[in-house]
């Protein structure tokens, strides 16, 4: 495996060995030894999987509080747009995105710490995407920004009138109007 840091502390793209043959192709996603040797020692607690349509955007999402989440994302059908927002408040990145397409062939993974929003907008349909989490699911942990807050800069691929957007993340406040718990 080979763990690419990125412009923004914390976060990593991890490239895995594909190894192809006439039947397909294997590749390992998680090697415990790999990852505590490129410093992400976590304890992933649940496993979680999503299964979208093109242009679902699900997302600017964090979980904060005692349960508190860092995500090992990827995809396993399909294609996404993965985005991220730091809004680790003492972060000279703050409120910055980084994006990355990540798609079932490659099998890269991005590994996403604590104190950062996530979103993805599915680039296919089918697209399955995979979240192995360090904290379980607690409601009252959730933070979320709007998708589409400009001061984000995040620059999604399709128009406005091709996303499928939930009531729920429609809702959501820009990051002006939150006060970050991390």
């Amino acid at each position: 495996m080979i763990f690419k840091p990125t412009p923004i502390r914390g976060l990593v793209v991890i490239e895995p060995q594909i190894w192809p043959d006439d039947r397909g192709f294997f590749v390992e996603t998680y090697n415990e030894k790999a990852f505590h040797a490129n410093g992400i020692r976590e304890t992933f607690v649940q496993d979680n999987l999503s299964y979208s349509y093109r242009g679902v955007l699900r997302g600017m999402h964090a979980q904060a509080g005692a349960q508190a989440q860092g995500k090992l994302v990827r995809v396993l059908r399909g294609s996404v747009l993965d985005v991220v927002v730091d809004i680790r408040k003492q972060s000279e990145t703050y409120g910055k995105s980084f994006s990355i397409t990540l798609d079932a062939g490659q099998a890269h993974a991005l590994w996403i710490p604590p104190g950062f929003l996530h979103g993805f907008l599915a680039l296919e349909d089918h697209s399955v995407f995979a979240y192995k989490v360090t904290g379980f699911y607690d409601k009252d942990g959730e933070v979320g920004v709007r998708w589409d807050d400009p001061d984000l800069h995040i620059d999604w691929p399709m128009a406005v009138d091709q996303l499928i957007v939930s009531e729920k993340d429609k809702q959501l406040p820009l990051l002006k109007e939150i006060t970050s718990p991390f």
